[in-house]
């Protein structure tokens, strides 16, 4: 059976996270985004150490969405290096994994 991902990635504003993140749900890349505002971060970049307050987004998917999330938070992110970090995950309650395979798979096709 597939498994669930979540994806870890961060954003410079809440406004931006959540146009990512609604795109990533309409689109069917993924079943759900947490967004968390407030995060104060402090990385390394081009030689010097910044401090940034950002958003975090975990975006539950599943394993073989990965590749295309990574294509849509990149093509909708304005980081030249955003994070993208897929994690795996050891157990899913069933009923939950189920909800997120059924919300993530293509769409059906009206009948003709």
């Amino acid at each position: 059976m597939e498994r669930a991902v979540f994806v870890y990635t961060t954003y410079p504003s809440i406004v931006e996270a959540e146009a990512a993140g609604k795109a990533l749900v309409e689109r069917r890349l993924a079943a759900c985004v947490n967004i968390l505002p407030g995060m104060i971060s402090h990385y390394a970049w081009e030689g010097a150490v910044e401090r940034a307050e950002e958003v975090v987004m975990i975006i539950k998917t599943r394993a073989s969405l990965a590749e295309q999330v990574r294509a849509t938070v990149k093509e909708m992110h304005s980081y030249s290096t955003p994070a993208f970090l897929v994690i795996p995950l050891e157990s899913v309650d069933p009923a939950y994994l189920g909800w997120l395979m059924t919300e993530t798979a293509p769409a059906a096709q009206p009948s003709s």
